[in-house]
C-alpha cells in the first residue's frame, strides 16, 4: 500500500479558515488553534443572533403598532385580536408609512372592537349582580 500524504488537504482547510478570520484581532487571526476557536465561536454567535434578530424585530413591530393604536384610544391586544389576516410586520409598515390606509384599518375594526368591549362589560356586570345576590 502506498503512503498517502495529507499535508496539502490540511493546508487548504487551514487557509479557508485563515481567510474567514482575516479581520479578527491579534492571535485570533494568526495561529490556527486560536483561529479555530474563534471561528467556531463566531459562527455559533452568528447562528444565535440570527434568531434573536427575528425576536427583536417582532418586538419593534409590536411596540410601533401599540403606539399608533393608542392614539386612537384602543390597545394593542384588542386591535391585533381582530386583525388576524394581516401580519404584524405589514401593519407596522402601514402605521409608519401609509397613515391613510392604517386609519381606515382602525376605523373598520374599531366598531367591532367596541361591540366586543360592551359585550364583555355586560357579562361582567351580570356576573357581579349574581355574586351580590348570593
Amino acid at each position: 500500500m502506498t503512503r498517502v500524504k495529507r499535508g496539502k488537504n490540511i493546508h487548504k482547510r487551514h487557509q479557508k479558515k485563515f481567510k474567514i478570520t482575516k479581520g479578527f484581532r491579534s492571535v485570533s487571526s494568526l495561529l490556527f488553534k486560536n483561529i479555530n476557536q474563534q471561528f467556531l465561536t463566531a459562527f455559533k454567535n452568528a447562528f444565535i443572533d440570527r434568531h434573536l434578530r427575528k425576536r427583536f424585530f417582532r418586538s419593534i413591530w409590536i411596540s410601533r403598532i401599540n403606539a399608533k393604536v393608542r392614539q386612537f384610544g384602543l390597545n394593542y391586544h384588542l386591535f391585533i385580536y381582530k386583525n388576524t389576516k394581516i401580519n404584524r410586520k405589514i401593519i407596522a409598515q402601514l402605521a409608519l408609512y401609509d397613515r391613510f390606509v392604517f386609519n381606515n384599518l382602525l376605523k373598520c375594526n374599531k366598531n367591532l372592537i367596541i361591540k366586543i368591549f360592551y359585550y364583555y362589560e355586560s357579562i361582567l356586570q351580570f356576573q357581579e349582580k349574581l355574586f351580590q345576590s348570593v
